[in-house]
């Protein structure tokens, strides 16, 4: 029986680990049953590291070559084992493969817009999103601290934790970079450089190495946003009243014109809301003052003319076509300024 035994053992001459492309970082090779036979070979692939495991402690990290396993390649695991240099049986000993290749295109995004200090605004909620890459660089660590003795450690499990990171992270980032938010904005790669700085002692602290850190997109949330842009539009008209009053106006044009389209309910209030009856307001002042001056009948009489004048919402759209063609540079702002003065005066 023993005979039996000992002729139905299984020994591995050849260790090695062909990856699959699934993005496993950690594979242990199937040990079940089978001996590795003293002077057999290791075969660790470029983009790979091998760990020898006995008794739950790590003997020996091979890296990228081809290795004959004997007790003189295997020194710590002799030590271990007590071993004579001239024993030549068959020994057993877990072995791990590592991938050390770049794991790229690994998402992250804020979820929830994240409150920071502002040079600019005091405080902002924003939100940001990217990729990053990392490689696995100390496999004893990722052994001891992450993989364990599972049979396969799939990158996927990894995903979580390493995106928890990056928004602990983030905040930090943020100040230590100096930037106040539209800086932040248009210089994306120095917050991800200073990001990465401040996930490289997470990511070492398991065995790996941040490679590569991408920002693609910093912004506020929607309300946040709109405030932003009424800012820009004051800080561009200063302190010019009459700018003021042309901006206010151009901003309820769009509103004036949706209650048009509806019937024209709540037309003024909305207008006189949003600047555009005051400048409606100057513009029928001056007009009446024109018709007394030039002894007109009183406005009361004048009103079975109106039917002359043109209909806002011809109005509306003329000052939408406007628009456009100022936005394509065909018409100066001066120009536009002057036909929409000219288009308001027909409302009336």
């Amino acid at each position: 029986m023993a005979l039996m035994d000992f002729i139905k053992k299984q020994f591995i001459d050849i260790l090695q680990w062909t990856e699959d492309g699934d993005g496993t970082l950690a594979w242990r090779y199937p040990m079940a049953g089978m001996e590795i036979q003293n002077g057999g070979t290791l075969v660790v692939r470029e983009s790979q590291m091998a760990v020898f495991v006995n008794e739950g402690q790590v003997a020996d990290v091979f890296g990228p070559g081809t290795y004959k396993l004997t007790t003189q390649t295997l020194p710590v695991l002799t030590y271990l084992k007590n071993w004579d240099k001239l024993f030549q049986s068959p020994f057993k000993s877990d072995v791990y493969f590592f991938s050390t290749r770049q794991q790229i295109d690994q998402k992250w995004g804020t979820p929830q817009p994240i409150t920071i200090r502002d040079k600019d605004f005091g405080a902002v909620r924003l939100r940001a999103f990217g990729n990053y890459a990392y490689r696995l660089t100390d496999p004893k660590l990722f052994h001891t601290e992450i993989s364990g003795t599972r049979e396969s450690y799939p990158a996927a499990d990894l995903e979580g934790q390493l995106r928890g990171l990056v928004l602990q992270n983030i905040s930090n980032a943020i100040a230590g970079s100096g930037l106040p938010f539209l800086d932040l904005a248009a210089n994306q790669v120095m917050f991800a450089d200073a990001l990465a700085k401040e996930l490289q002692p997470a990511f070492a602290k398991i065995g790996l190495q941040l490679e590569s850190m991408t920002v693609q997109n910093v912004s506020l949330p929607e309300e946040l946003q709109k405030v932003l842009d009424q800012k820009i539009g004051m800080g561009m008209v200063g302190n010019d009243m009459g700018k003021f009053m042309q901006y206010q106006t151009a901003q309820a044009i769009p509103k004036l014109a949706e209650g048009v389209g509806q019937g024209g309910g709540g037309i003024a209030g909305d207008a006189m809301g949003l600047g555009a009856g005051v400048a409606l307001g100057q513009v029928l002042a001056q007009n009446l003052q024109a018709g007394l001056a030039g002894g007109a009948a009183p406005v009361a009489q004048a009103a079975p003319a109106a039917p002359v004048g043109v209909k806002p919402e011809e109005v509306m759209a003329t000052l939408e076509k406007l628009a456009d063609l100022k936005a394509k540079g065909i018409l100066t702002q001066e120009e536009f300024d002057a036909k929409k003065a000219e288009l308001l005066k027909k409302l009336v």
